[in-house]
C-alpha cells in the first residue's frame, strides 16, 4: 500500500545561500468569470464555482475531466485524497505530483491512465524572503492574465460516515523555466493550449502525454509581485495582485 513517503512534500523552508521561500506550488488564482471559463473549456461550468485570487490547498477548486468521451467541469478539494489513505490529513501533503515521478510513485501511477484532469487557472504563487524575514509574494502568469490550464490528477472516494462522494486533485509540477527559477526549483505544469485536449484523452499513451509536462516557456510569463496579505488565507481578493506600495499610494 502507498504511503506518504510516495508524495511530494511542500515545504517553507529557505534553501541555503538563497532568500527564496522553498515552497511548491501552494496558492494559485483562478479569478476568471464561470461565463469564461464555460466558453473556454466548452462545458458547463458549476454554479457552486467563484472567482478565487488566493486558492489553497483543502479548499474546492475546479477540475476539468473526460467522462464517458465527454468533458465535465466539476469541484473538487485541492490535495489528493487516495482510496487507501486513512487520514485525511495526507491530501495536504499531496497538493503536487513530481512530472519526473508519476510512472514510479503507487499514489499517483494508478490515476495516470484514466484520472487526468485540467485545473483552470490565471496564475500562482512563490514567495521570496527578504533581510527583514518576510515573505514576499510574487504572482505568475501569462500575459493579460490569461486563462490557462495546469495538468492534474483526480481521484474520488466515498465518505464512510456520511456516503459522500469526495472528489479531489493534484497539481502536476515540473522544473522551473528561467522565469521561475530564480525564486524557486519547481513550479506547475501549465500546458499550451494545443496539449489541452491530448492531456484529458484516455487513450493517448502514458508516454506521450508524460512528455508533455515541460515547463511553460518564460518568454511567454509575467512575474510581478503581489500583495503580502496573500500570505493569509483569509485574504482572497483582486487587490492581492497589487503590491502593497501600490495600495498605500
Amino acid at each position: 500500500m502507498p504511503t506518504a513517503d510516495d508524495v511530494e512534500r511542500p515545504v517553507g523552508s529557505v534553501r541555503p545561500g538563497r532568500e527564496t521561500a522553498d515552497l511548491v506550488c501552494g496558492r494559485f488564482t483562478s479569478s476568471q468569470r464561470r461565463e469564461a471559463i464555460g466558453e473556454r473549456f466548452e462545458v458547463a461550468v458549476p454554479e457552486t464555482y467563484r472567482e478565487r485570487y488566493n486558492l489553497a490547498p483543502q479548499q474546492r477548486t475546479l477540475i476539468i475531466r473526460k467522462r464517458d468521451d465527454v468533458p465535465e467541469a466539476v469541484m473538487a478539494k485541492w490535495g489528493l485524497l487516495p482510496h487507501w489513505a486513512k487520514d485525511a490529513k495526507i491530501a495536504f501533503k499531496m497538493i503536487n505530483a513530481r512530472a519526473e515521478t508519476l510512472t514510479e510513485k503507487p499514489a499517483y501511477r494508478g490515476l495516470l491512465t484514466r484520472h487526468r484532469c485540467l485545473i483552470p487557472a490565471d496564475g500562482f504563487y512563490e514567495w521570496t524572503l527578504g533581510s527583514n524575514g518576510k515573505k514576499h509574494p510574487i504572482h505568475f502568469h501569462l500575459p493579460g492574465h490569461e486563462l490557462f490550464a495546469f495538468a492534474g490528477l483526480w481521484t474520488s472516494r466515498t465518505d464512510e460516515a456520511t456516503g459522500e462522494i469526495l472528489e479531489s486533485c493534484t497539481i502536476i509540477t515540473t522544473r522551473p523555466n528561467a522565469l521561475v527559477a530564480p525564486v524557486h526549483d519547481r513550479m506547475p505544469v501549465i500546458l499550451p493550449t494545443e496539449a489541452e485536449g491530448i492531456w484529458l484523452d484516455p487513450t493517448i499513451s502514458k508516454e506521450h502525454v508524460l512528455s508533455l509536462l515541460e515547463p511553460y516557456p518564460a518568454e511567454l510569463m509575467v512575474a510581478l509581485p503581489a500583495s503580502t496579505r496573500v500570505n493569509s488565507v483569509r485574504n482572497d481578493d483582486s487587490g492581492l495582485l497589487l503590491p502593497d506600495d501600490a495600495l498605500a499610494a
